[in-house]
């Protein structure tokens, strides 16, 4: 994700890149999964890491945990020693399970907000209301992440009188980060999965599958 958020021309076949953007890919990685990995690995490093401070002990709410961000948080989470609680649909509990969430809540079928309390971090990565009704599982002094509604100035008002933090988080090519991520990789507590991948002259329906959302994982192209 070079120059991100400009475009950088990741259809091509050849794109330059300042430098300071990029980290070798790990050796366990396929290049299709290192393609998979920087967007959704540096939203939930910066959440859950930089913004956040994920610490051991610390219980973190993942709204998603079968998308893209959300299975790669996950795991984060996890390498950092919290209690990770995620919200998925039943048909995606084994996948996130299998990252390591410690609790999912099927939010098809259950109210969040009734089955969870005292957290610390909560990462939001769906949008709509999910960030509002966050406020109540929060413990005091909790921090809320969203990488949906950085911009919405009457949540962040409600967040501050309720004594809460609140972060809206808009990604960048950290080195840092991504040197972070690699060490994961290299560790063992970090991967990523991909869905499906597409050639070029199919970028049509990846797109088309993309926007109908309730994906496990990322989707790459092959060029």
């Amino acid at each position: 994700m070079p120059l991100f958020p400009r475009a950088a021309g990741a259809y091509a076949e050849v794109v330059a890149a300042p430098a300071l953007h990029l980290v070798r890919k790990p050796a366990s990685l396929s290049h299709v999964e290192a393609a998979a990995l920087p967007i959704v690995g540096l939203t939930a490093w910066q959440g859950l890491v930089d913004l956040a401070g994920v610490s051991e002990g610390d219980r973190v709410l993942i709204h998603g945990g079968g998308g893209g961000v959300g299975h790669v948080a996950i795991q984060i989470a996890k390498a950092r020693g919290a209690h990770v609680i995620a919200t998925a649909s039943a048909g995606k509990r084994a996948f996130v399970e299998g990252f390591g969430a410690d609790e999912v809540i099927d939010y098809t079928a259950v109210d969040f907000t009734e089955a969870v309390g005292d957290v610390d971090v909560v990462l939001d990565t769906i949008g709509g209301d999910t960030a509002e009704r966050s406020l109540k599982v929060l413990r005091a002094g909790g921090h809320l992440v969203t990488a949906v509604a950085e911009d919405d100035p009457v949540l962040v008002a409600r967040y501050e009188t309720a004594g809460m933090r609140f972060s809206g988080i808009a990604v960048d090519p950290d080195p840092v980060a991504l040197r972070g991520l690699v060490a994961l990789v290299e560790q063992g507590r970090l991967r990523v999965h991909v869905q499906e991948t597409f050639p070029f002259e199919r970028v049509a329906d990846a797109h088309r599958l993309l926007d109908g959302g309730h994906l496990r994982g990322k989707l790459v192209l092959t060029v």
